[in-house]
């Protein structure tokens, strides 16, 4: 019953920033558009958000923060909310993946997880 009541459904689209990269001197920058989409049954607003970005190295740098771009959206059921944003990495090769802590109107909090997704700069893949 709890999977009706709290459901948000999160789907990214990257894309390799060739412009602001620099491969000479290991930046890559990548840009990201996520969509929320509140599938359940139930109002919620999105509190706070978990990365975890990972290069070709293994590197691993987490970041957490309120909202998403300065904002807290408030979803009701069936509402939607898309942004972008970026991030920069040392090699051209990378995966994010993390969460989003919502609050629901009912008190009950939860997280909304975000799959995992690739950071690929095309012209590495021949």
């Amino acid at each position: 019953m709890d999977g009706e009541r709290y459901n948000i459904e999160v789907s990214v689209e990257s894309q390799f920033i060739e412009k602001e990269s620099d491969p000479e001197h290991s930046r890559y920058v990548f840009a990201y558009t996520v969509t929320i989409v509140n599938q359940g049954s139930i109002p919620a607003k999105l509190l706070t958000r978990h990365w975890i970005i990972s290069d070709a190295d293994g590197r691993t740098q987490e970041v957490r923060g309120d909202g998403v771009i300065g904002e807290q959206p408030y979803l009701q059921p069936g509402e939607g909310f898309r942004y972008t944003s970026g991030t920069i990495l040392d090699t051209p090769l990378g995966v994010m993946q993390g969460t989003y802590q919502m609050l629901a109107d009912d008190g009950e909090y939860f997280d909304a997880p975000i799959s995992p997704f690739r950071l690929v700069d095309p012209r590495v893949l021949h």
